[in-house]
């Protein structure tokens, strides 16, 4: 029996036609540009993502600490408390935090020689994560701080420097809102530094100064800030962070956003992408399977006369199946592997080189990102093999309804 199995093996393969080499070679194909798809898809969607939240949480950190204020949205200015020394420290000394700043945001109204626009002032202190920002200093230099009164300069982005036509060294007059039926306050500020982030919703809106001047405008004390922002080591336990700074440690007039919860149309934008990339794989499976079916069924009736004079010998219909599942599986294998050396080459180049641009206006990146995560193209590689076998195993059914008079007759 033992025998017969492998000398039906060696029949069934070694003699195949030209049409049914050619019909493995394209299952073989077919599988290799689904794995490669389904690698360079994963790795894209992890890429875009990671690029984005390093951009947002640069900017802003990961967690927020304010009063409270119902309803309070991203644009909303904060109502000022009081710097406790000892609240910080004990915050910073949280296994987890990384860094904690100062804040306050004040709406504004931006003016240069030739245009206006509408902006929110962000101000900062000497403590805000300046080497974050660095990243995306694009001409100038960052802000310079005055110790006895306020820095007269401020940072904005390139969109908000070309709308306004203006450049490192320029000076512009800021009309802050003061609100109550007040008038503007104007201050003529000096340009710093011009950044860029890509995201569009930064650079059209924030420009950053100093957190002094606010305090001035808004008549606060000395020691009054808008919030705290928190940099985090791990950006995966904002949630659980948040949660327990805000019962543990802070005082009841106070309470802790995560930047997800100021801005989840960002968050849930990003989301959707998971969405996008298991459809993909989806799709990519599903093309491997059909290829693979029609590759398997082709060659089983191309040895239909062979499973007749196997059958004769005694074979059972188990052993014959597994004949032509084993094939399956080593072109399946074959495939995963070429597509694993084209998809992980290929996700390589475009990290090392930067070949594949993005408009920027859309996808907040001018270089498409790619990221490979280990676990999931071992989990791809993995379940297209295991899911393919137990599919094929379908059509070898067929075995099962071939009976050896009719199949050795069969020509």
């Amino acid at each position: 029996m033992r025998l017969s199995f492998f000398i039906a093996r060696r029949i069934a393969f070694n003699k195949a036609s030209t049409f049914s080499k050619f019909i493995i070679n394209i299952a073989v194909a077919a599988t290799a540009v689904s794995v490669t798809v389904m690698i360079l898809a994963t790795g894209l969607v992890n890429g875009f993502q990671q690029v984005i939240q390093e951009k947002i949480f640069s900017f802003w950190g990961h967690l927020h600490i304010n009063q409270y204020q119902p309803n309070a949205g991203p644009l909303t200015e904060e109502i000022p408390f009081t710097n406790s020394r000892t609240l910080a420290d004990s915050i910073r000394l949280v296994p987890g935090v990384k860094k904690l700043s100062n804040y306050a945001t004040k709406s504004a109204i931006i003016k240069s020689d030739k245009e206006m626009d509408g902006i929110i002032f962000k101000g900062v202190d000497q403590s805000y994560d300046w080497p974050q920002l660095q990243r995306f200093l694009q001409s100038g230099k960052l802000l310079h701080f005055n110790d006895s009164s306020y820095a007269p300069e401020i940072m904005l982005s390139t969109v908000m420097a070309r709308e306004l036509q203006v450049k490192v060294n320029d000076k512009v007059i800021v009309y802050f809102i003061q609100g109550n039926g007040l008038p503007p306050r104007a201050r003529k500020l000096t340009i710093s530094g011009i950044y860029k982030t890509g995201i569009e919703e930064y650079d059209k809106t924030y420009v950053i100064g100093d957190l002094n001047l606010i305090r001035k405008l808004n008549d606060w004390e000395s020691d009054q800030v808008g919030g705290y922002e928190i940099m985090l080591k791990d950006y995966h336990q904002m949630d659980t962070m948040s949660r327990y700074i805000d019962q543990q440690l802070l005082p009841p007039h106070l309470f802790t956003r995560t930047i997800r919860d100021i801005y989840p149309n960002i968050f849930d934008w990003l989301q959707l992408q998971n969405q996008n990339e298991v459809i993909i794989i989806i799709i990519m499976i599903i093309v491997a399977i059909i290829n693979m079916i029609t590759a398997i069924l082709i060659l089983i009736l191309e040895r239909t006369n062979m499973i007749g004079i196997a059958k004769a010998l005694g074979m059972r219909n188990w052993n014959i199946q597994q004949i032509f599942v084993f094939q399956a599986g080593y072109i399946v294998l074959l495939g995963v592997l070429i597509g694993d050396c084209v998809g992980i080459g290929l996700a390589f180049l475009q990290q090392s080189t930067g070949l594949f641009k993005l408009p920027e206006e859309s996808y907040y990146m001018s270089v498409a990102a790619v990221s490979l995560d280990w676990a999931e193209i071992l989990l791809i590689n993995v379940g297209t093999f295991i899911i393919c076998l137990l599919i094929l195993l379908i059509p070898s059914l067929i075995i099962r309804r071939i009976t050896p008079v009719k199949a050795i007759q069969f020509k």
